[in-house]
């Protein structure tokens, strides 16, 4: 490990992010001298930028934090300019007007001295990720949501009842098993998929194919 730090130069963070895919990850630095700020070639293009295009300002950071998220990072800044480690996830909105939802982690930066001379820290995108996991959430509730439609179905063509009436029954049966309501439909589901008898299905046969 420490051998592959001296020949490539790399950092500790730079070893536990690992060496992926370079738009995913990058390094900002900011010196308290000058006020002055570093962004390595991915965060410039986190915010839009070919690497070398903009010259990074805290006001021109500032103007890509999302209008909603703007004003905590004001304050996570105060960290940035005196030299305190923190954290932030928050979104930021790049030249071309995308939002990306990144996570921003900074820690206080010495001289060889040991003298605090500004803040170091990484980027991370997670705009992909965080995308993929709200697909996921909404993947779920459709599925959730069609296996309680189906199981109303079923108590409806049983008891001749209306949609809100099979509902509560689904809801007072969940309620008495303590499961969610989706669990209970799912498991409702099985149960009767599982107890369909011939007849049942030949009365389904004939319905179906007689319909005008």
């Amino acid at each position: 490990m420490s051998a592959a730090v001296e020949e490539h130069g790399l950092t500790a963070i730079d070893m536990v992010l690992g060496l992926g895919d370079p738009q995913k990850v990058g390094r900002f630095r900011f010196y308290s001298h000058g006020q002055r700020w570093e962004w390595s070639d991915a965060v410039a293009r986190m915010h839009g930028y070919e690497p070398g295009e903009v010259e990074p300002t805290t006001e021109l950071l500032l103007q890509h934090k999302h209008p909603e998220d703007r004003e905590r990072v004001v304050a996570i800044l105060d960290h940035v300019l005196t030299g305190r480690p923190f954290s932030s996830r928050h979104r930021i909105v790049d030249s071309k007007g995308h939002t990306r939802c990144v996570v921003v982690v900074g820690d206080r930066m010495v001289d060889d001295d040991g003298r605090l001379i500004g803040t170091s820290g990484f980027y991370v995108d997670v705009t992909e990720s965080l995308h993929s996991d709200i697909t996921d959430v909404l993947s779920a509730v459709a599925d959730a949501r069609a296996r309680i439609e189906q199981a109303k179905g079923v108590l409806m063509a049983a008891y001749g009842i209306t949609a809100e009436r099979a509902f509560e029954i689904l809801v007072w049966r969940s309620q008495e098993m303590n499961l969610k309501v989706r669990e209970l439909a799912g498991r409702f589901l099985d149960a009767v998929a599982g107890a369909g008898s011939h007849e049942t299905r030949s009365h389904v046969d004939q319905a179906l194919l007689t319909l005008e």
